[in-house]
């Protein structure tokens, strides 16, 4: 027993040890490889259709998900004051990106809206970048100002109106799927970083009626946010997608057709690889698939959240609010995602995190990735910080005890 008391001091000698939280890493490697597995069986007859190559979507994932794993892995090794002391400059980066995309030839115009910018080999949508930048941002403005924004309603301003002018950008290229997105996520970082829900009622007022006048403002807007309540009105027009979406979702059933054996993928469903990939998934691999996914989700943003608290808890805020943040973004994302799959929700442009095909999209949610799982791992290194204070005194008066006994004494402790 002496012997097993001195092995746990000097163990906790060695210092607090960090861990990466398992169940969310599982989550998010499942969701990363289901992603593989259904742009694979999403994306070859789209490619086909184009004459480009049958794997060529397939191709383009795996080359964002190379470089976003790349990404990921520097971020889970970088410490995140590291990321907390730029900020504001990686704001700064991130507004002159979202400019850049009116810049003549170097930003691109895809479907009338400007949201890409042309890097020659390839393209970059920099809301994708956007989003965590502002995760991290408001996440170090909530550390430096905690005591104004838990008690004061001014001091709810300064990242309430940040997330605005970025809103104001993104609804300048057109993409307002994002711009709603982005002012959720701030106001739930707020939230939970302990303002009060009456100064966030009436900060978000006048908000209200700038969201609807936004909505409503275009025409095609308008039809979405119509169509989506009766899609079988117009089933060949404003309806097409959400009807084809639903016929796919039903036809899977409990368990599906079988992967790779869907019907409304063969150039029926609009962006079956994209935007609408989640009811290729309902076709082929039923309720037991989509429910997979959104248990994926729920685990991803449960652990986020949950790990937030505890991060908030031993002081370590700037990880708790990041992890919170983090875990908003994918979340709503992938609610919004889901929801608009199953005609829920109007249809927007977001993509379901780590499971659509894309570029930019997939680099930076395993950029997030990345980032959240560093946070739990440096929360954790704080919990286990904790425990060793709570320990160390108990060990030390073992030790203490075992060095002034008897030999009788240590014999008796040995055995």
């Amino acid at each position: 027993m002496l012997d097993l008391l001195r092995q746990t001091q000097a163990k906790r000698r060695q210092g607090p040890r960090g861990a990466f939280d398992l169940p969310l890493l599982v989550a998010l490697v499942g969701l990363a490889s289901m992603g593989v597995v259904m742009v694979t069986s999403s994306s070859i007859a789209v490619a086909d259709s184009q004459h480009i190559g049958a794997f060529y979507y397939l191709k383009k994932h795996l080359f964002y998900l190379a470089l976003g794993l790349i990404l990921a892995g520097i971020a889970m090794r970088t410490e995140l004051k590291q990321v907390e002391k730029y900020a504001f400059p990686l704001l700064l980066a991130g507004g002159v990106m979202l400019l850049a995309v009116f810049v003549p030839h170097l930003g691109m115009r895809i479907n009338g809206a400007r949201r890409w910018l042309n890097f020659v080999v390839l393209s970059f949508q920099p809301v994708e970048a956007v989003k965590l930048i502002l995760v991290v941002y408001v996440a170090s403005f909530l550390v430096r100002h905690r005591e104004s924004v838990e008690t004061k309603f001014w001091g709810l301003l300064r990242p309430i109106i940040v997330a605005g002018v970025i809103v104001l950008l993104l609804l300048a290229q057109p993409d307002f799927g994002s711009a709603t997105l982005v002012i959720a996520v701030t106001i739930g970082m707020v939230w939970l970083g302990g303002a009060r829900p009456l100064y966030l009622f009436l900060m978000g007022l006048p908000l209200m009626p700038a969201l609807v006048v936004a909505a409503t403002s275009e025409s095609y807007r308008m039809k979405r946010l119509t169509s989506f309540m009766d899609p079988w009105k117009d089933p060949f027009n404003d309806g097409f997608q959400l009807t084809q979406s639903l016929m796919a979702i039903g036809r899977g059933e409990w368990t599906g057709v079988g992967l790779g054996s869907s019907v409304l993928k063969l150039s029926y469903l609009p962006e079956a690889h994209t935007d609408f990939i989640l009811a290729v998934i309902g076709e082929e691999l039923g309720l037991a698939g989509v429910a997979l996914v959104i248990g994926l989700f729920a685990t991803v943003v449960g652990r986020g959240l949950y790990l937030g608290l505890k991060g908030v808890e031993v002081g370590q805020r700037f990880a708790g609010y990041v992890a919170f943040g983090i875990s908003l973004m994918l979340g709503l994302q992938a609610m919004v995602s889901i929801g608009v799959n199953l005609g829920a929700l109007p249809t927007k442009g977001l993509t379901l995190p780590l499971i659509s095909s894309g570029g930019s999209s997939v680099l930076m949610t395993c950029a997030m990735a990345g980032v959240l799982l560093r946070a739990t791992f440096e929360i954790n290194r704080a919990l286990d910080a904790r425990q060793m204070a709570t320990r160390m005194p108990a060990v030390a008066v073992a030790d203490a005890n075992a060095a002034v006994a008897s030999p009788r004494e240590r014999e008796a402790v040995a055995a």
